[in-house]
């Protein structure tokens, strides 16, 4: 019984897009965003779900950041100058059709990346609470747009516990504890 609107964890893959110091003073709320998605980062490490890491043109934006990239040992970073992820060279979802998104802009990077991933007939969930723009509003806008688009509006939380699926596990004691 296969379900889109509920994650799995043998068909996700987790997307974090550009999550980057130069966004640190223009992006609302980016601390709290950068600390969901590294919980979500070493959730889906645990539950050994592939990692997809971009990076907007890191000469000019930065790198990503440290409380994010502490967490992606062994993670190759994907630079791009395109605002969609799915068409930066070398972006692979290693044949996952579902996708788990997160990171920074909700309304540019972020929209444009879901939009072309759903095209490719991808199943997507985006994180609310690790995703932000320059503003509330911008914000607020690209996240309904992708909602309205066919992708599914989640949490950092909601998220890593259907890709649990069961508690019990040794997977359910870490993800309980990065949630906490």
């Amino acid at each position: 019984m296969s379900n889109d609107r509920v994650l799995d964890r043998d068909r996700t893959a987790l997307v974090v897009i550009d999550v980057q110091e130069a966004f640190r003073k223009a992006i609302d709320g980016f601390d709290e965003v950068a600390r969901q998605t590294g919980i979500l980062i070493q959730g889906a490490r645990a539950l050994d779900i592939p990692i997809v890491v971009t990076e907007q043109y890191p000469r000019g934006l930065g790198d990503t950041v440290p409380e994010v990239a502490e967490h992606l040992n062994g993670v190759p970073r994907l630079e791009k100058t395109v605002f969609s992820a799915a068409r930066a060279e070398g972006f692979d979802l290693g044949g996952r059709d579902q996708a788990l998104v997160c990171g920074m802009e909700s309304h540019v990077c972020v929209n444009q990346t879901v939009q072309d991933l759903l095209a490719a007939g991808i199943t997507v969930h985006v994180a609310e609470d690790a995703v932000s723009s320059r503003t509330a509003a911008n914000r607020s806008a690209g996240l309904h747009k992708m909602e309205q688009s066919g992708a599914i509006v989640s949490s950092v939380e909601t998220a890593l516990f259907e890709l649990l699926g069961e508690a019990g596990t040794p997977e359910f004691k870490t993800v309980q504890g990065l949630v906490k």
